[in-house]
């Protein structure tokens, strides 16, 4: 299980995961707020310049990091029964802890609804923040929650509390709103720059292929992704989780960790055409405890012979990690070519005795990473594209500032007014 530190004690049905106890990669506090750190903004530079930088990054927080799959996978989400998503603004503007934001208020007072209502709640509950953009099918205030597929349109601060009350304590519907059903698979990815550089570096590139190959695909209508807040387990970056119906119609949510751009088209084909986890990547389920997300990989594994797992091995050795995203106007991208080896081939962790899927046979062993070949190379098929780009202050505006904003302009006016009849009068 990752080294976590919680909002609450994590054993108990803590509705918000804070963060992890590794602070080595957290942003200083001048970049608290910005996505300073990430790979969105390491490439304003140009040139020669930037292709370095994209590589020092890469290096260091991406795909060729030191600690890039060197972490046992399985197990290392928390048990929780419910995920609910809000959409709110996006990842450039996000703070490091945006459920305590004081500015943010809606994501503030969300999550401090959820923690004074948690003994309350029959389901064990996580929130996360998504990307919202008005006018979008995920407008800012939109509330997604899963199991129940049922999305909740234009939450705002002043209902917070009702809202809770009826849908997750309750299990009822918010009567100001309508549930409307969602239909299809739901893709988020960490993508928290200011909470972590390694999310913010890696998170982006992986939306990035995803969206290519929805629409390279056609899936537009079918697969929806999103960038997303912390879930949990920043040294597992890049993160996804998958939400969707299985075989049996039923709904669950499946965490994968040390995705790259590389394993979309994987993830894509096997879990979401077919139904079928990619058991290499795997970190996770809702609704399963530590022991029994070991116990589930295992059965799987016994039954397909560990196949998954020796697929992914040789695709983490052969295929070379990309970076795509390194920001060159979408021109470019940093590429790692080196000896990679999965997560589960290479260091244990203490309690490796404890790490048992079907493999009795297998050897593992700790080997020192080669050293790595590091070259920019061009992003065949890429469309030029720029995704560097900084949020304007009306992508951050929200509606209840403006009504905010016009009602000090009328106080203005009218004390103004007062003022002036008052001074006619003397």
């Amino acid at each position: 299980m990752a080294n976590r530190e919680d909002f609450i004690n994590p054993n108990t049905s803590s509705p918000i995961t804070v963060s992890d106890a590794d602070s080595s990669y957290l942003l200083e506090s001048s970049q608290i707020g910005s996505a300073s750190g990430s790979l969105q903004n390491e490439g304003f530079l140009s040139g020669t310049d930037s292709s370095s930088a994209a590589v020092a990054v890469d290096a260091e927080f991406g795909f060729s990091r030191p600690d890039f799959r060197q972490s046992l996978l399985v197990g290392s989400v928390d048990f929780y029964e419910r995920h609910v998503f809000l959409c709110y603004k996006n990842p450039q503007v996000w703070p490091p802890r945006i459920e305590a934001a004081e500015f943010d208020r809606l994501p503030r007072l969300l999550a401090a609804a959820l923690v004074a209502r948690k003994n309350d709640m029959k389901k064990q509950t996580q929130l996360t923040i998504c990307e919202g953009h008005d006018g979008t099918e995920t407008s800012n205030g939109d509330v997604l929650i899963f199991p129940d597929m049922i999305r909740y349109r234009r939450l705002t601060h002043f209902d917070v509390d009702t809202f809770v009350e009826e849908v997750l304590v309750k299990n009822g519907e918010w009567l100001p709103g309508n549930p409307e059903a969602l239909t299809g698979w739901y893709i988020f990815v960490c993508c928290h720059g200011s909470r972590d550089r390694r999310c913010g570096v890696c998170g982006p590139a992986i939306v990035s292929r995803l969206q290519e190959e929805i629409v390279s695909n056609g899936l537009q209508g079918k697969v929806s992704v999103s960038p997303c807040s912390h879930i949990g387990g920043h040294k597992f970056a890049g993160n996804v989780i998958i939400f969707g119906r299985n075989a049996n119609k039923e709904v669950s949510g499946h965490w994968y960790g040390y995705v790259t751009p590389d394993d979309v088209p994987q993830l894509l084909e096997q879990h979401v055409a077919k139904g079928e986890i990619v058991d290499w990547l795997w970190r996770g389920q809702m609704g399963l405890t530590e022991d029994e997300q070991k116990a589930s990989q295992e059965h799987r594994l016994s039954i397909n012979g560990g196949t998954d797992m020796e697929r992914g091995t040789k695709n983490s050795n052969e295929v070379g990690i990309s970076t795509c995203g390194s920001q060159l106007e979408g021109r470019s991208c940093c590429q790692t070519n080196g000896n990679i080896s999965c997560c589960q081939n290479t260091q244990l962790p203490d309690d490796a005795d404890n790490f048992n899927l079907h493999q009795e046979n297998a050897e593992f062993t700790s080997e020192k990473k080669k050293s790595f070949k590091r070259q920019i190379s061009s992003v065949k098929g890429a469309r030029p594209r720029k995704v560097c780009s900084m949020p304007t202050w009306y992508e951050c505006w929200e509606r209840e500032d403006t009504y905010a904003v016009l009602a000090v302009i009328g106080a203005a006016i009218s004390v103004a007014f007062a003022y002036n009849c008052y001074r006619q009068l003397k």
